[in-house]
């Protein structure tokens, strides 16, 4: 199986991707995985470099993560109108799509429901997987204090964190070992 992920810092941190792979390899699936980031930027970056469309119509990957940028998250319509063009791409190539929320600052827990709703909102438009990082990470972090999933930036994922984000992402996915 193939999975690429587009994104930016909150995608590549700590190689999120290839923690991804290794849970997968855990759970007995041989998973190839790719990313296209760039930091601090969002899918309307991703949706106007051809690199994007390209990977998408001829990687022949079977899922493609979709991480919009997160702090300051930005207009909901510009992410919309990104998410339409790189959702269109991916529904060409037969993939299916699936949208990565993340989690907000660790001192600006408040946001984190408008950013959910946001992914929320753009998951049942397009009729694709939400994996959401985002809400269960709050979760986690109230259920299981003593384990910090801030990197010392408070903003990005520790090596924890990135564990956690991959393994919310590969539950939503339904691969692996049941």
């Amino acid at each position: 199986m193939r999975t690429l992920f587009i994104g930016n810092s909150h995608t590549y941190f700590n190689d999120m991707p290839a923690i991804f792979k290794n849970l997968c390899k855990e759970q007995g699936v041989d998973m190839q995985v790719a990313m296209l980031t760039k930091g601090g930027m969002g899918l309307d970056y991703h949706a106007e470099n051809e690199q994007t469309r390209f990977n998408i119509l001829y990687g022949d990957y079977d899922f493609v993560i979709l991480q919009h940028v997160a702090h300051p998250m930005g207009e909901y319509d510009v992410m919309e109108a990104a998410a339409d063009k790189i959702v269109s791409w991916i529904r060409e190539a037969g993939a299916v799509p699936c949208y990565y929320m993340t989690w907000t600052e660790e001192d600006n827990e408040s946001f984190q429901a408008e950013m959910a709703a946001r992914y929320r909102k753009l998951a049942r438009k397009h009729e694709c997987l939400l994996a959401p990082v985002g809400e269960k990470w709050w979760e986690e972090i109230h259920r299981n204090p003593s384990v910090d999933l801030y990197d010392e930036d408070r903003r990005h994922a520790s090596v924890a964190g990135s564990i956690f984000a991959a393994q919310v992402i590969l539950d939503t996915l339904g691969i692996g070992k049941a």
